[in-house]
């Protein structure tokens, strides 16, 4: 495994590459790093898959600035463009989780040609996510208090990060969670993601508005996940037009390629095979 350390743009990414063949690019969200596909990387490696893992903007061992405006969607799909460029690959199969879904929502929607078939995990398409109603609302209550710049950071560390282990349900990857975070302008690099994306002072009743997607599409969604519905996922397929596949993780928590990391592998083996 090799651990580049390249510059986009005016910064500085950490990014794990392994393997050799067709590209597979894997993109994380709040508040994990490249270590997220620990399990499946090898896996597809040994499929015969070449990997390509950014810690994004904000997390990891990759930069942090603290503008709120750095990780507006632009800014953050402008990486994953960046990084196909650097690397000379004019198309990828597509894996992504949580924030680095909507990353690649984005790049499948806007950019459809650099994307072979893209397997999106717990967040569905933007346009879905935003009409999925009252009860995905509710879920997402948290997003109100990350709006609070200073006023966030102060509550999440308190304690120990009590709060903050609250939120995310005392998951088994918690440490490492907080050793990241624990870092200089960490916690709130991460946090501008939603800060720069979820503005409420600019909600517009369209909402998130999105192009429709044209690239095979299979999206993941876990019962146990207490942040997002299985409506937003399942409604995808209707900004969909290729073929769309739904699969649906029982018993795993929002982060299910940590909590079922064979069902996880074996699904994302046959879909990018497809």
């Amino acid at each position: 495994m090799t651990i580049h350390k390249l510059k986009l743009g005016e910064h500085h990414f950490a990014v794990t590459e392994e393997g050799r063949g067709e590209p597979v690019l894997m993109l994380h969200g709040f508040p994990d790093s490249a270590r997220l596909w620990r399990h499946q990387i090898p896996a597809l490696v040994d499929a015969g898959y070449r990997v390509i893992a950014p810690d994004q903007r904000g997390f990891g061992a990759s930069d942090k600035p603290q503008e709120v405006a750095a990780y507006a969607l632009p800014e953050v799909l402008g990486d994953a463009l960046a990084l196909l460029d650097h690397f000379g690959l004019e198309r990828v199969r597509l894996v992504s989780h949580d924030w680095g879904a909507a990353v690649g929502w984005a790049l499948a929607a806007w950019h459809p040609e650099r994307v072979e078939r893209h397997a999106a995990l717990s967040v569905g398409h933007l346009s879905s996510l935003w009409n999925a109603g009252l009860a995905q609302r509710r879920l997402a209550w948290y997003m109100l208090l990350f709006m609070r710049q200073g006023l966030a950071e102060d509550i999440l560390m308190r304690q120990d990060w009590q709060f903050f282990r609250d939120l995310w349900g005392h998951h088994p990857e918690m440490d490492t969670w907080l050793a990241d975070l624990a870092r200089p302008g960490a916690l709130t690099a991460a946090l501008n993601w939603y800060r720069a994306n979820v503005d409420i002072d600019t909600w517009t009743e369209e909402g998130w508005v999105m192009p429709r997607v044209n690239v095979p599409t299979m999206g993941i969604w876990s019962s146990g996940d207490i942040y997002l519905t299985e409506t937003q996922m399942v409604a995808s397929g209707q900004y969909v037009d290729a073929p769309w596949r739904y699969e649906r993780i029982e018993g795993a928590t929002h982060w299910l390629m940590l909590d079922q990391p064979r069902r996880i592998t074996a699904l994302l083996l046959d879909f990018l095979g497809a």
